[in-house]
C-alpha cells in the first residue's frame, strides 16, 4: 500500500488549496481514506474522511463547511479542497488509509496505512 499526498505549500489567509492523494498498490474500494494534519507542538487531528461503504464522508465539526473531501476513483485519488484558510491551518497534513468496512472516524490507530505528509503553511 502506498499513499502519497500533495498539494500544499505556502499560501496567504483566505486563499485555497486543494491537496490530493494518490494510492497504489490495493485494491482501491476496499479502503477508507481520511486526512489528518498536525501542527507543530500539537496532536494529530482528522479532518474528513470518505468510507469504503457507499463513500460515505464525514467531517470532523471545525473542518465542517471550509474542507470538502472527494475520490476520483478512476485516477485512485482522494482530494481534500480547503478554503478560507487561516493561520491556524498551519500544519502537515496527510492521508491514511484503514480496511474495516462502515463508516470512516478519525481514530488514528484504525489507519493501518499513511502518506508522507504534505506541508501547508499560510500566512497572516
Amino acid at each position: 500500500v502506498q499513499l502519497q499526498a500533495s498539494g500544499g505549500g505556502l499560501v496567504q489567509a483566505g486563499g485555497s488549496l486543494r491537496l490530493s492523494c494518490a494510492a497504489s498498490g490495493f485494491i482501491f474500494d476496499d479502503y477508507s481514506i481520511a486526512w489528518f494534519r498536525q501542527a507543530s507542538g500539537k496532536k494529530r487531528e482528522g479532518l474528513a474522511c470518505i468510507s469504503n461503504l457507499d463513500d460515505t464522508v464525514k467531517y470532523n465539526d471545525f473542518a465542517k463547511g471550509r474542507f470538502t473531501i472527494s475520490k476520483d476513483n478512476a485516477g485512485r485519488k482522494v482530494y481534500l479542497q480547503m478554503d478560507a484558510l487561516t493561520p491556524q491551518d498551519t500544519a502537515v497534513y496527510y492521508c491514511a488509509a484503514e480496511t474495516t468496512v462502515g463508516i470512516c472516524n478519525f481514530i488514528e490507530g484504525t489507519y493501518e496505512d499513511w502518506g508522507q505528509g504534505t506541508l501547508v503553511t499560510v500566512s497572516s
